[in-house]
């Protein structure tokens, strides 16, 4: 055989290539692992002392049942693993044993063997071969196709896999003395017959084991389906809740205003009432509608890169007025140097209106609210701090919750919808951002978002 021929060498067309060659079938890893371990059970069962050309997957679970075939013949038989030459170095060399009945060997430099895997037995008793071959994918968008392997106990066959693999061997001089083997005339009828139900025994173990671990996927699949069904049947019930009661306190204060007997700042009272529960529903209806879109369309949402100095003052600007009927100082410091960041398009103007509502919302008269930004690492920080209610340290943990609502302490409804803070943290969830709070009860917040900086 030539240099090119060997740098060529291809086990599994070796096998092919005799007269008659062994029908190839489709297998899996576990189904090569099952033929591996029931070769290996043979051997030891019968006690017989063989000589072991292998080529394995790498893994322990692979090199584990070698060893355990070099714990039963211990210095009576030779194992030459084989492996790639690569830049003179041996592939996973730290996953293989070496010793004088262990030997390490070197192949040539082969695409088509690196594709390959093969387990030669060699015996006067019983000698064997498996091959296994993973073709090439015909794009990148196809599955990887299921390798083809084929076993044989005919000599015919392995005797040219084995010329072709010490032809191909790096440095011969690793080799034993003893290359030339006896074969089986005839294998034993009895041996075949242990073979195959070695077989049987282990693929039979093999599939369990994969039927038991899709059977625990399926239930923890199960078992999140439940949990999602429960989080909406709450979920739905919290809508239904919080869009009736706006209602209740609507039909309650038309009930009033009915009254024969009602004074002008009685009336006066009962019309703001109104006019607060419409604008709570009709907050309600656009968090939720702004929520739904979110959870089916998030993912779909593009990305866009933005300067946080072109979008959060002109916001700020709008809420001065606002700002100024409660007598709050609302500043806003932010660089025009600060680097782009990454969001939802659309997306920072909504968090900023969503955290500066809640920053006034929350700020009693005379308050502060500031608005500023820094660079923190890889982010780009933009942070909310204000003189308000605060938010106790028990609450903390829930305010990012659908639909909670801080317990302000005061007799002023101050609540919303519940559904702002969800919103922002999801929408920085699709960026790679992400949004935490610190708070004393009496003493204000600090909402800091952080979002991803552009490279």
């Amino acid at each position: 055989m030539n240099d090119f021929q060997r740098k060529d060498l291809s086990v599994y067309r070796l096998a092919l290539e005799v007269q008659t060659p062994p029908e190839p079938l489709p297998l899996n890893p576990a189904t090569l692992l099952s033929l591996v371990r029931s070769q290996i059970d043979l051997l030891i069962s019968q006690q017989i002392t063989a000589t072991f050309w292998v080529k394995l997957p790498p893994g322990k679970i692979w090199q584990s049942e070698l060893l355990r075939y070099q714990s039963f013949i211990g210095t009576s038989g030779t194992i030459y693993n084989c492996q790639i030459k690569e830049n003179e170095q041996v592939e996973d060399p730290k996953e293989i044993t070496s010793s004088p009945h262990h030997i390490c060997v070197q192949l040539l430099p082969n695409k088509q063997l690196r594709r390959e895997y093969f387990l030669m037995v060699l015996s006067p008793q019983f000698c064997s071969l498996i091959v296994a071959h993973r073709p090439l994918r015909i794009s990148k968008t196809q599955q990887n196709p299921p390798m083809l392997a084929m076993t044989t106990i005919d000599s015919k066959v392995i005797q040219p896999v084995l010329d072709g693999i010490q032809q191909a061997t790096v440095r011969k001089s690793a080799l034993n003395a003893s290359t030339d083997f006896i074969y089986p005339s005839v294998s034993e009828p009895a041996i075949i017959s242990q073979l195959l139900s070695r077989q049987i025994q282990r693929q039979n173990e093999i599939n369990r084991h994969i039927s038991n671990k899709r059977i625990v996927q399926l239930q923890q699949q199960n078992q999140k389906l439940q949990n999602k069904e429960q989080r909406q049947d709450e979920y739905f019930k919290n809508v239904c809740h919080e869009l009736r009661t706006p209602l209740t306190q609507m039909k309650t204060a038309l009930s009033l205003l009915n009254s024969p007997n009602i004074k002008p700042l009685q009336r006066q009272r009962y019309l703001q009432m109104l006019k607060t529960q419409c604008d709570r529903q009709s907050n309600l209806i656009t968090g939720l509608l702004d929520l739904v879109d979110l959870e089916y369309n998030l993912e779909k949402k593009a990305l866009e890169l933005i300067n946080l100095a072109d979008i959060v003052p002109g916001v700020v600007s709008t809420y001065q007025p606002v700002a100024q009927e409660k007598g709050i100082i609302l500043s806003c410091t932010i660089s025009p140097e600060l680097p782009d960041v990454w969001c939802v398009i659309g997306g920072v103007k909504q968090i900023v209106i969503i955290l500066l509502q809640n920053s006034i919302k929350f700020t009693p008269n005379g308050g502060q609210v500031c608005v500023k930004t820094r660079i923190q690492s890889n982010y780009v920080q933009l942070e909310f701090r204000d003189t308000g209610i605060g938010i106790s340290e028990n609450e903390i943990s829930n305010i990012f919750d659908c639909f909670y609502r801080v317990r302000s302490g005061v007799t002023e409804d101050l609540g919303g919808a519940g559904l702002g803070l969800t919103i922002v943290k999801r929408l920085l969830s699709r960026c790679g951002g992400s949004i935490y709070v610190k708070s004393r009860l009496n003493q204000g917040s600090t909402f800091i978002v952080q979002l991803p900086r552009a490279c």
